[in-house]
């Protein structure tokens, strides 16, 4: 059985085909029930962009977890394999099609935003077990489109949050353009100008009759899942 635990902002840990993969890990936010000094054993590092609070503690953590590896855009990769004083461990690619590494399939896709080294992007991570779309700070856009019909992520991690990112209206368009089973707020409540509501969102969503089950988890609760 799958698993994906969050852990606030944009920060979730991913057990998928047995390898624990922490995706944005902004673990110094507000509302993470974990420390950095909690992760011990991670197998990957994923990042979407290299903006503060996505970047976040992923070089402190790869400095302790010796065996992790870091995954990102190029140019964000090998800014983190310096930090670490490991390059060998920062696995870069670009957008396009999938990465193979550790067994899954890590595709990095189009994301509508900034960031300070590279493109940013978002991240569908695909393995036996189910296929995972994490969309990093974006607005909505149309190659979605395009994520749902090549990808067919079964979850998707959508930013709410508005101001930076997509809100409710825009990430409720996103679940009609991607189509996935199951959608999961994110980029919430971190900060006060992070107007986006989860509930407003599950509302949209169910109001389009789409067929996506919207599950709103709070910081330090999982969902598990087998597809």
């Amino acid at each position: 059985m799958a698993r994906l635990t969050y852990y606030g902002h944009s920060a979730f840990m991913l057990e998928l085909d047995g390898k624990k993969i922490l995706i944005d890990p902004y673990l110094s936010n507000p509302m993470s029930p974990v420390k950095p000094e909690d992760i011990t054993d991670v197998d990957l590092v994923v990042l979407t962009h290299g903006h503060g609070d996505h970047l976040g503690d992923a070089i402190t953590i790869l400095k302790r977890v010796k065996h992790a590896k870091a995954v990102a855009i190029f140019e964000l990769a090998n800014y983190v394999g310096e930090q670490i004083g490991d390059p060998s461990r920062a696995i870069g690619g670009n957008i396009g099609g999938p990465m193979h590494v550790d067994g899954l399939k890590i595709a990095l896709t189009t994301a509508t935003h900034s960031s300070p080294y590279g493109a940013p992007t978002g991240v569908v991570i695909m393995g036996e077990e189910g296929r995972v779309y994490h969309a990093g700070d974006t607005g909505v856009h149309m190659d979605m489109m395009l994520i749902g019909e090549i990808y067919k992520p079964h979850i998707a991690l959508l930013p709410i949050g508005g101001h930076f990112t997509m809100d409710p209206v825009e990430a409720a368009k996103a679940v009609e353009l991607l189509k996935p089973k199951v959608a999961i707020p994110m980029h919430w409540g971190t900060f006060p100008v992070l107007y986006g509501k989860p509930e407003d969102f599950k509302k949209l969503v169910e109001e389009k009759g789409l067929g996506t089950e919207v599950v709103i988890l709070k910081p330090g609760e999982s969902y598990e899942f087998k597809f």
